[in-house]
């Protein structure tokens, strides 16, 4: 079977139609007519059903297409992955990376990497932390970036720093005056808090069972823009990064800085063991394990006009 062959099947899978593919593919009617003859015959079924005015993909062809397509997928990755290691610049680099870290890390880091390799490419894909740690461990992305430090035996942590974490509340909430306020505070808060897998709520469990006390959890959400906007509403309280400086605000809820010195999450790069496959990916980690990060807030509580105001939601996490 030829891979042209492949090629103008899922093309006439797509279309469906034997003179919109054959314009596509700039091949002639019959010459397109006897491949897909061709075809059926090998695989002992029609792939079609014939129409007065056109084709249909049956169940038989509707398999096969999906075999097709990855087939030719996998051809296509085999191709790239040749051409990233003759020459790494020309690659392709995927990262899965928490949602809120697509505001100001992954950007940041893509801007001044793509100065040193501007034919590199990159996948990214944004998603909770365990599923983007899931992803690494699969191999289904080159390198995660993720808060806090996973505890996984078979993947290499690189830390990049560390990011204070804040109280929000609604305006008018009886801590809204607080130059600080303890996590041991909000024993008795109703809070909203992302579902479990997420970083940012590994984090506020540890918090929150360090100051000896299970957080009153009374609504979870799987995006911080969406805890943000709860938290405005007066649906209770959450623990979030800090304001960066720059970002628009969103839903109205005050930061109040936390006094406890661990208010904080480590935030890194995560990669299996063996490290990634392809040679862009690896260039573009030593990139980052050089220590070419943007610079980190300080993990000392904020003061409080810094961190006091309207708390961006298009954050998510």
């Amino acid at each position: 079977m030829e891979l042209r062959e492949l090629e103008w099947f899922t093309t006439l899978a797509e279309t469906e139609h034997m003179t919109e593919a054959s314009l596509r593919l700039n091949v002639s009617q019959p010459t397109l007519s006897r491949a897909l003859a061709r075809l059926e015959r090998k695989l002992g079924v029609k792939l079609f059903d014939r129409h007065h005015n056109g084709l249909r993909l049956n169940k038989y062809g509707e398999i096969f297409q999906a075999h097709a397509l990855r087939a030719m997928s996998e051809l296509d990755r085999g191709e790239e992955r040749i051409v990233t290691l003759v020459d790494p610049e020309r690659g392709s680099v995927s990262l899965g990376f928490l949602h809120s870290f697509g505001g100001w890390l992954v950007p940041d880091l893509l801007n001044r990497y793509r100065k040193l390799a501007p034919s590199t490419s990159f996948e990214l894909r944004g998603g909770a932390c365990d599923t983007v740690i899931d992803d690494v461990r699969r191999g289904n992305i080159d390198i995660g970036f993720v808060a806090p430090e996973p505890v996984a035996d078979d993947l290499d942590w690189i830390p990049l720093g560390r990011e204070p974490l804040c109280l929000g509340v609604p305006p008018g909430h009886v801590f809204e005056g607080r130059d600080q306020v303890a996590i041991a505070d909000l024993a008795h808060e109703p809070m909203v808090a992302l579902r479990a897998g997420f970083g940012l709520r590994h984090v506020t469990d540890r918090l929150c069972r360090e100051a000896g006390f299970s957080p009153r959890v009374e609504i979870e959400v799987t995006e911080l823009s969406t805890l943000h906007a709860l938290v405005a509403a007066g649906m209770g309280v959450a623990v979030v990064p800090a304001p960066r400086t720059g970002h628009t605000p969103g839903p109205t809820i005050r930061g109040i800085p936390f006094s406890d010195p661990t208010a904080f999450r480590h935030y890194g790069a995560v990669t299996r063991r063996c490290g990634p496959s392809g040679l862009a990916a690896r260039r573009f980690l030593k990139f980052v394990e050089r220590g070419s990060t943007p610079p980190s807030q300080s993990g000392r509580p904020a003061a409080k006009e810094t961190v006091t105001g309207a708390l961006t939601a298009a954050r998510t996490a």
